[in-house]
């Protein structure tokens, strides 16, 4: 008797609320995923990064090949690969734009000096809505919610060339910079 009402109370609620669907009203609510992304750098530049269909570019930047280095400023790999970011900004200057984002909410100005002085970074740092890029880069290449640290994804003309995660040497970067340069 009592699993005869469950169901009668089941097939009630499922008939009563499959007229409150209607499949128009639901394709409006699907949402699209956000395909720029406005950012402040630490010196104050405002730059965009657009989403394409095959990767990211910097808007005004188009030809060049962007490198992402989404880090943190308390992981000790994330700080060796400052320096390593570093020298292929100089070596590469006329070719390469490499913009640090840290995945760290709200990171002050003062933080990214501080990190930037020590270790090295002497590349454009992200300061304003540097998560939110940072997670879609990372949802881009398939590594889950929960990643690892430093991850570097290099993209060319708005397509991906590569990416790293963890410690990576210099020359592995530089490799795919002169596959992507075709030099």
């Amino acid at each position: 008797m009592l699993k005869k009402s469950i169901f009668m109370t089941l097939f009630v609620f499922l008939f009563l609320t499959q007229g409150c669907y209607d499949k128009k009203e639901k394709k409006k609510e699907v949402l699209v995923p956000k395909n720029e992304y406005v950012l402040k750098s630490l010196k104050d530049e405002q730059l965009t990064v657009i989403k394409t269909k095959d990767g990211f570019k910097l808007k005004g930047k188009e030809k060049k090949i962007v490198i992402f280095d989404i880090f943190a400023t308390w992981c000790p790999p994330c700080r060796r690969a400052a320096s390593h970011l570093n020298s292929i900004q100089k070596k590469y200057k006329d070719d390469v734009v490499v913009i640090g984002t840290s995945i760290e909410y709200q990171i002050s100005k003062e933080k990214l000096k501080e990190f930037r002085k020590v270790y090295g970074a002497n590349y454009t740092l992200i300061d304003y809505n540097n998560r939110t890029l940072a997670d879609n880069i990372v949802k881009s290449l398939n590594l889950g919610e929960r990643y690892p640290i430093p991850i570097v994804a290099i993209y060319k003309d708005g397509k991906y060339i590569s990416h790293y995660v963890g410690s990576v040497e210099e020359e592995f970067i530089e490799s795919d910079i002169k596959r992507a340069l075709k030099r």
